[in-house]
């Protein structure tokens, strides 16, 4: 979601369940429920399952774009016992009343997308063959920056407070 081009991307295919509501000013809860690794060849929104209590549809497509810039926060994402996806669904004045907005490994832009207020985000476990292509991106992307602390220029006690006698203008 960057200006910057992604350096790679991973397609990727999104499960959403929709569960019934105990609430009196929602009929239905949705939430993300997987990814698929790859995009299957489903049309969008085509209903999986559906037990009564809770249907899973498959959303549709999107791509995992990987940044350069971002190696240090996919590799702390790689470092969770389990790592996580985020998924953004954003509301529609349609049906079925979500649209697939993004899907990403970067923690900060997975929280950064909760900011708008009206998106549904939620993280779902990462699979195996997506944690696999990113730790092989980070290794050889991702390159060590060091922190280095500034010191500041001392101050002039001399130069402090004091003054010459003030200068009319004419």
């Amino acid at each position: 979601m960057s200006a910057v081009p992604a350096l790679a991307s991973i397609a990727v295919g999104v499960v959403v369940e929709r569960s019934k509501s105990a609430s009196q000013w929602a009929d239905f809860y949705w939430r993300p429920a997987s990814v698929l690794v790859g995009v299957p060849e489903t049309p969008p929104w085509t209903k999986l399952n559906d037990d009564g209590e809770r249907a899973s549809f498959y959303v549709g497509s999107a791509a995992i774009e990987l940044y350069r810039t971002e190696t240090a926060n996919y590799r702390d994402n790689l470092r969770l016992e389990t790592p996580l996806l985020w998924i953004v669904l954003r509301p529609v004045e349609a049906d079925p009343p979500y649209e697939l907005a993004a899907v990403t490994a970067d923690p900060a832009e997975g929280e950064a997308m909760t900011e708008a207020g009206a998106n549904l985000v939620d993280t779902v476990a990462m699979p195996k063959p997506v944690q696999d292509a990113i730790a092989a991106f980070v290794a050889e992307h991702h390159v060590e920056e060091v922190f280095v602390k500034r010191k500041r220029d001392r101050a002039n006690p001399e130069a402090m407070g004091r003054r010459g006698p003030p200068v009319e203008r004419k």
